[in-house]
């Protein structure tokens, strides 16, 4: 449901972000302050981020070609955002209480 939603043409892309902000990104991340991250999970995080985003905002067409958003247009559109940094924020605040 979510991939045909993320890859539907009739939704805008804000209600697209919002769908990610509030439904996935909770999903993928629950309970993350008790993970042990490895490089190797650390990359499928930032893979699967760049996935969504890249289904939420599409490609651009530059003359007569399309072509995928580079990760640096990506991180400029969501504020840079980052799922890693993310997790390891919430470990922090989780074992400061």
């Amino acid at each position: 449901m979510n991939k045909i939603f993320l890859s539907s043409k009739v939704s805008g892309k804000k209600s697209k972000l919002k769908k990610y902000i509030s439904t996935i990104r909770p999903t993928v991340t629950y309970a993350a302050e008790t993970w042990n991250l490895m490089d190797r999970d650390m990359n499928y995080l930032t893979t699967f981020q760049r996935r969504i985003l890249t289904k939420i905002y599409g490609p651009v067409q530059e003359q007569d070609r399309w072509r995928i958003r580079t990760n640096r247009e990506l991180n400029k559109l969501i504020g840079g955002v980052n799922r890693v940094r993310f997790i390891k924020a919430q470990r922090l605040k989780w074992w400061g209480q």
